[in-house]
């Protein structure tokens, strides 16, 4: 081959095996025999010819007195420059002598069919990511990783295009494959800059909407496909490729939302979450999925109808396999398109704002699947995950551990955090199994785990992760809430950091949840001997800032639905559904409350149905919706049941000792106890007529709530509304009333 560059380089180009193909392919100024020249080289295996096209102004003819004619502009013509065909798998070249200055040009080659085409040659670009870009990832601490890394619009010399980059540092060579090239991976081979494992390329005048993936030869000389892990759109399961979505072109209309949300305390605000699978809530006429535009108008106008402040959304992001529920990612920075476009997510979250609802997002920085065309063994070695299976992977769910070790792990995750808040308004991060992350023994048993540095058993580096990205999130979107699904009693889940705390702002009370649903399932005959376990969480109540969660968890696999896990015949399920939510909203701690339980359905959550809505028709389930929203109502309208909820002095018992009778009272309080509510429960089916409970001052109680009335479904037990007071003291307290408690009933009063 007659060419001026080395042979070695010219076929670890042609058979894709050169880390940086820029060194060969593209302008280079040389000297040949002692003089300058421009030597520019092109790989294009479809061509048949190539020429290098130079754009020449020429300017227009004189006009008088030798000048240019003012009416007349210089007109554009081209200088062409036939390339040699070097080697007839497509590698081109010419030598252009008496030329030291790289210029501006253009490709035009002629295919094997005959078509003509004329384009920029990606090749003649320099990169756009600057060293401090690559420092910040190399280092853990860029910030908006997501606008350096995957696919984004650039301006490079006045040409417009994608600008392409992956992570991928143990990889031979990287490639970007398309549509655009026929998914063939010597058409866009990207170079590796310098040692931070980032390869780029920048491809001119490519539209938007392209499909894409990364081509990725390992050490070893295995090819991988690789699903973007920074590409903001997915095509639709079971196809695994990006599409370039700059995710331009929607306005928001949410700004007085989000001022306000950056000004109000947001611990001290009513927060009564319903939690939503996008995919089997309701489906469309077809029995297909609703798009977010649908869901934008049904389900606000429903969240709104049910009172809630705030939806949680189940995993959104990016996700190949139904059955996971959103929990196996390959998408972290796509929302799913099984529901329409991201432009069409913003909307949804937009027209939630502008309604009044704020949106949680169920995130995903526990695990990720083993799919090959994701995350999973990126460039052929171990990238995301820890390549020790004691460390880097969970046995049960058949997933890989994020290695949160690594800078630029750390920073994929923590930049895609900051991704959902900055470019989707998203209100706040639900982090699922944080047990998970915290301990290394987690589902293990003993010689299945690495002990830390220390010899215990606490991940460090996931700690100092999660405290990490507690600060950034706080630091940029003080208003945004982080809230745990945390099991344990790992201390100081959200105390602020400088407390040596992890900083989320709530954490899943689940031991509330268990003990609730333990003692629930007991036949009341037998609950005077478990009574502890109402009472047991105002213990510990305050230790952190505590939900209270009624979650997808535990209306699945076998655990059979909320309605269904409670004992006696028929009226008494629906008693002690109505008794349960009106315990959780009295309680100290913020609600969630999972789909399908705001009307009592019968069955176990299944993800391949939707919900059964039927059961609006029936009396029963009619009045357990109406109690929810009255539930919801009233927690708004009442200070004393938000505003102190992670504060002792919000909260107040009454009685918790009568076990015998399984009733327990306690007292509510607003800030400084300007507002007071006194909530009584009676846990058995029999009536408690003339109870006495303990009151401070004298005077006209109301009935704000009474579980057992009839548009509930109950039996009217109660006491006509408001009782009054007597000067007899009890409970510790100068004054009580004396109360018809209904059967599985609760009562909230409020002194008039």
């Amino acid at each position: 081959m007659n060419t001026t560059a080395s042979l070695d380089d010219v076929y670890r180009v042609m058979y894709n095996d050169h880390h940086d193909p820029f060194q060969v392919l593209g302008p280079h100024s040389m000297q040949l025999d002692g003089k300058p020249c421009l030597v520019i080289r092109a790989f294009i295996p479809d061509a048949e010819n190539v020429a290098v096209v130079v754009p020449v102004r020429k300017r227009a003819a004189a006009g008088k007195k030798g000048k240019p004619s003012p009416t007349k502009t210089t007109l554009p013509q081209e200088k062409e420059y036939p390339m040699e065909k070097i080697h007839p798998n497509g590698f081109f070249e010419v030598v252009i002598e008496n030329q030291k200055d790289v210029f501006q040009y253009q490709l035009r080659k002629t295919t094997l069919s005959g078509s003509i085409e004329t384009f920029h040659d990606s090749y003649s670009f320099m990169p756009t990511l600057t060293d401090f870009d690559i420092y910040l990832f190399n280092a853990g601490d860029n910030h908006k990783i997501y606008e350096k890394l995957g696919a984004h619009y650039a301006e490079v010399n006045g040409v417009g295009g994608v600008q392409f980059a992956v992570w991928a540092p143990a990889a031979r060579s990287v490639s970007v494959i398309g549509d655009f090239n026929r998914w063939d991976r010597r058409f866009h081979a990207m170079r590796v800059l310098g040692s931070s494992g980032i390869w780029e390329i920048f491809i001119p005048g490519l539209p938007e909407g392209s499909l894409y993936k990364f081509h990725v030869k390992t050490q070893q000389g295995f090819v991988l496909d690789k699903t973007d892990p920074y590409g903001t759109e997915m095509e639709l399961r079971p196809r695994t490729a990006a599409k370039v979505n700059f995710l331009q072109g929607y306005e928001w209309h949410d700004q007085e939302w989000m001022e306000r949300r950056a000004k109000e305390d947001k611990f001290s605000k009513p927060m009564s979450i319903y939690e939503v699978h996008l995919a089997s809530w309701k489906l469309g006429e077809n029995r297909d999925w609703l798009s977010y535009h649908e869901l934008a108008e049904q389900l606000v106008e429903y969240v709104k109808k049910c009172g809630y402040t705030h939806i949680e959304l189940m995993p959104v992001s990016e996700y190949p396999y139904d059955g996971s529920w959103g929990y196996q990612v390959t998408g972290y920075y796509a929302p799913t398109s099984r529901f329409g476009t991201p432009q069409e997510f913003m909307y949804f979250v937009d027209y939630c704002h502008q309604n009044g609802i704020g949106v949680l997002l169920d995130w995903v920085p526990a695990h990720f699947p083993k799919d090959i065309h994701a995350l999973a063994l990126f460039d052929g070695t171990h990238v995301y995950e820890h390549a020790d299976p004691r460390k880097g992977e969970h046995m049960d769910w058949g997933t890989y551990i994020f290695n949160y070790g690594r800078s630029e792990v750390k920073n994929f995750l923590t930049g895609n955090a900051l991704f959902w808040l900055e470019k989707y308004h998203i209100d706040g991060l639900r982090i699922d199994a944080v047990a998970s992350m915290l301990y290394l023994d987690y589902s293990r048993k003993e010689g299945e785990w690495i002990p830390n540095q220390y010899g215990g058993r606490e991940n460090i580096e996931a700690i100092e992760f999660l405290k990490h990205l507690n600060g950034v999130v706080h630091h940029y979107h003080p208003g945004v809430l982080t809230i745990a699904e945390e099991s344990t009693s790992f201390p100081g889940v959200t105390h602020p950091l400088d407390q040596h705390g992890l900083g989320f702002d709530l954490k899943w009370n689940m031991g509330w949840m268990h003990d609730m649903l333990e003692y629930f399932s007991k036949d009341p005959i037998y609950r005077s001997h478990h009574h502890d376990k109402l009472t047991f969480a105002a213990w510990y109540a305050w230790s952190e800032r505590f939900l209270l969660p009624l979650s997808h968890d535990e209306v699945v696999h076998g655990k059979r639905s909320i309605l269904d896990k409670m004992p006696g015949d028929v009226w008494q399920k629906f008693a002690n559904v109505r008794l349960l939510y009106s315990l959780m909203y009295a309680f100290p701690g913020k609600k969630l409350l999972f789909m399908g339980g705001e009307f009592a359905q019968w069955t176990e959550w299944n993800f391949e149905r939707e919900l059964d809505w039927a059961l609006h028709d029936f009396e029963y389930h009619q009045g357990i919706f109406r109690l929810v929203q009255d539930l919801n109502s009233i927690y708004k309208q009442q200070a004393a049941l938000y505003e102190e909820d992670f504060a002792h002095t919000g909260f107040e018992w009454i009685d918790f000792s009568d076990r015998a009778n399984s009733i327990i009272s306690f007292e509510r309080k607003s800030k400084e106890a300007r507002e007071t509510l006194i909530a009584a429960f009676n846990f058995t089916p029999v009536p408690r007529n003339g109870f006495r409970v303990g009151v401070r001052h004298e005077g006209a109680y109301r009935e704000l709530l009474n579980t057992d009335a009839s548009v509930y479904g109950g039996s009217n037990v109660g006491n006509s509304g408001e009782v009054l007071s007597d000067p007899m003291p009890w409970n510790g307290r100068d004054h009580s009333v004396l109360l018809n408690l209904p059967p599985l009933g609760a009562l909230y009063l409020k002194k008039k």
